[in-house]
C-alpha cells in the first residue's frame, strides 16, 4: 500500500513540474561579473541552451497508463462482468475468461485474504435480469367440432374429430423488484464459507426464494399445430349427405375456427390437468435455477475469487 501511494505521489509531482509558459531561469554569479567562464556552462548541468521538457500530454498519458497498470485486475474483472451481462441479455452464450476482482492492496497470497463484500455485488447482477425463465410442455389431444342447423322439419348436424398438438409455457419472474430483495424479506442470502487465501479460491453458498412459476394466463399463451386439412373421423345426421346438410353445414369448418377451438381446449388443459401442469412447473423451475446460477451468480463469484459450493432455490408460498 505504501509503495502504491509513493508511486502516485511521484506521478503527480512529474505532472506539476514545468508547466507550459513558465519561464526558465539560468544560474549566474551573484555579482553579475565575468569570471571568465563560458555563459553556457553557467546554465547548469543541462548543457548549452534551454533544458528539454516532455509535453503535458505525454506526462498525462504516462500517469494514466501507470494507474491502469496498478488497477489492472479491478478494471479487467469489471469489464468482463459487464460484458458477460450484456452478452446474456442479447442471447449470446460465450465462455469468457475468469479474472478475480481485487484492488492493488488486496492480494491473494500467503497470509492475506480479500475482504470484498460479495453480497451486494451478486445481488446487483441479479437485479439486472430483464427476462423471465420459461418452462415448456407439449401435449397432443383430440377435439370434435360440430355444427347443426335444422332444414325445415329435418334435423341436420355434422361433426368431425381432429388431432392437434398444443404448446404451453410457464414463466418465472427472476427479478420481482427491489422490495422482493430487501433484507427483511429473507429472499436472498449469501454466506462466505471461506476467504481466498494462499492462492486458493474462497467458497460461498447462496440461498434464494423466487415466486412460483406462473401457468398460462390466457388462450394467447397457447399455440396449436398439426391440425390436418381432413378430419380423422366424421359423424352426421341421417339426412347427411343429402343436398341440404351438405351445402349448409360443411362449409362451416374453416381452419381459423378449428384453431380457435383447439386453443381454448389446450388452455384449459394446461391450467387444470396435472399431467400437463406438473411438467410445465418442473421445467420452469429448472430453467430459472440454471439461468440464475450459470449466467449471474457463478460468473460473479468466480470473478471475485470464489467458488460457488451450494446454490439453493426455494419457491414462495402461493398467495
Amino acid at each position: 500500500m505504501n509503495r502504491v501511494l509513493r508511486l502516485l505521489l511521484f506521478l503527480l509531482g512529474t505532472v506539476s513540474v514545468s508547466r507550459p509558459g513558465q519561464p526558465e531561469t539560468a544560474e549566474y554569479p551573484a555579482d553579475g561579473g565575468d569570471d571568465g567562464k563560458d555563459p553556457a556552462v553557467l546554465r547548469g548541468p543541462g548543457g548549452p541552451g534551454p533544458r528539454r521538457r516532455l509535453p503535458p500530454r505525454v506526462k498525462w498519458a504516462a500517469a494514466a497508463a501507470a494507474l491502469a497498470l496498478i488497477f489492472r485486475r479491478a478494471i479487467a474483472a469489471t469489464v468482463l462482468m459487464t460484458l458477460s451481462a450484456v452478452l446474456h441479455l442479447v442471447g449470446v452464450n460465450v465462455q469468457l475468461p475468469s479474472i478475480r476482482f481485487a484492488w492493488p492492496w488486496q492480494t491473494v497470497s500467503a497470509g492475506t485474504a480479500t475482504n470484498t463484500d460479495l453480497g451486494p455485488w451478486v445481488l446487483q447482477k441479479i437485479e439486472g435480469i430483464s427476462r423471465p425463465a420459461l418452462g415448456e410442455a407439449n401435449f397432443s389431444f383430440l377435439f370434435t367440432h360440430k355444427v347443426s342447423k335444422n332444414i325445415g322439419i329435418w334435423p341436420c348436424w355434422y361433426a368431425s374429430t381432429f388431432y392437434a398438438v398444443g404448446h404451453a409455457s410457464a414463466t418465472v419472474d427472476l427479478n420481482p423488484g427491489p422490495a422482493w430483495w430487501t433484507r427483511a424479506s429473507g429472499h436472498y442470502r449469501l454466506q462466505v464459507l471461506s476467504r481466498p487465501q494462499a492462492g486458493q479460491a474462497g467458497h460461498v453458498a447462496v440461498t434464494m426464494v423466487l415466486p412460483q412459476p406462473q401457468l398460462p394466463q390466457s388462450v394467447h399463451d397457447i399455440t396449436i399445430d398439426n391440425i390436418p386439412s381432413r378430419p380423422i373421423e366424421t359423424q352426421h345426421s341421417w339426412t347427411y349427405p343429402g343436398f341440404g346438410c351438405g351445402v349448409v353445414l360443411r362449409p362451416q369448418f374453416p381452419e381459423s375456427v378449428l384453431y380457435s377451438q383447439a386453443q381454448r381446449i389446450a388452455f384449459y388443459r394446461s391450467s387444470h390437468e396435472l399431467q400437463i401442469t406438473r411438467p410445465l412447473i418442473r421445467t420452469a423451475e429448472a430453467e430459472a435455477t440454471q439461468t440464475i446460477r450459470g449466467s449471474f451468480i457463478q460468473p460473479t463469484v468466480n470473478a471475485l475469487g470464489y467458488k460457488l459450493d451450494r446454490f439453493t432455490v426455494r419457491w414462495a408460498a402461493a398467495p
